[in-house]
């Protein structure tokens, strides 16, 4: 691939480039409460109720929280309460990068324009994105899209948007079942896989894979 010259990168941010904390403020809020084999299991449940929420038709995140947090807590006999939910939700803005990231998008950023594809509000990301470390020719959030990742309208919303092919872009994630998937489905055949523990890994989808952001320049031959 480090032949292929994409007219732009395109980024999934909250996990593959921003450290995306949900498991922690869930510990945070429910830690005390439960052994750390419940804990366990509860983390695991509220990343499974989260991604069930975003399949529908969009709807705002804090709602995806609220009932992500909400049928989280009734499967595993602990009591919701709703300021519970807005609290992990209001937590999103504060998370900055993982540490690797700043200096491999700041060399990739010299010679490409990069783009984020988010599961975001438009009034949360932007203090993400600040954090990063890098420019951003654009940043597309699932609110302007009216759909979230994996759905195939948030990418075909981000294509539209740049007036580019799947064939024009390399798309970096951290998650199949959020992005290569998807990526795969519609075409995009250049993806970065970022191994960062949070999927086993799935060689049918086709594509490189790195540790973090640091193996990116060696990628597209930087």
């Amino acid at each position: 691939m480090s032949q292929f010259r994409p007219k732009y990168i395109t980024f999934d941010c909250y996990g593959t480039l921003t450290n995306f904390q949900m498991a922690e403020a869930a510990r945070t809020l429910y830690g005390e409460q439960l052994s750390e084999d419940r804990m366990q299991q509860f983390i695991k449940n509220f990343a499974a109720y989260r991604l069930n929420e975003i399949l529908g038709a969009w709807k705002p995140y804090n709602e995806v929280i609220h009932n992500a947090v909400a049928r989280t807590c009734k499967k595993n006999g602990v009591a919701f309460r709703e300021e519970d939910a807005r609290w992990i939700y209001e937590q999103v803005p504060s998370w900055g990068p993982h540490p690797d990231v700043p200096a491999g998008l700041a060399k990739v950023a010299k010679e490409f324009p990069l783009v984020i594809l988010s599961n975001a509000m438009n009034e949360q990301i932007m203090s993400n994105v600040g954090k990063l470390g890098a420019p951003f020719h654009a940043v597309y959030t699932a609110q302007q899209a009216q759909a979230y990742k994996p759905r195939f309208e948030a990418f075909e919303y981000m294509l539209d948007q740049l007036n580019a092919n799947p064939e024009d872009i390399l798309h970096v994630s951290s998650s199949f079942r959020y992005d290569l998937m998807s990526a795969h489905d519609l075409g995009i055949k250049n993806k970065v896989w970022v191994n960062r523990g949070h999927e086993p890994a799935n060689p049918y989808y086709g594509y490189t894979e790195i540790r973090d952001i640091s193996g990116l320049p060696g990628v597209v031959g930087l």
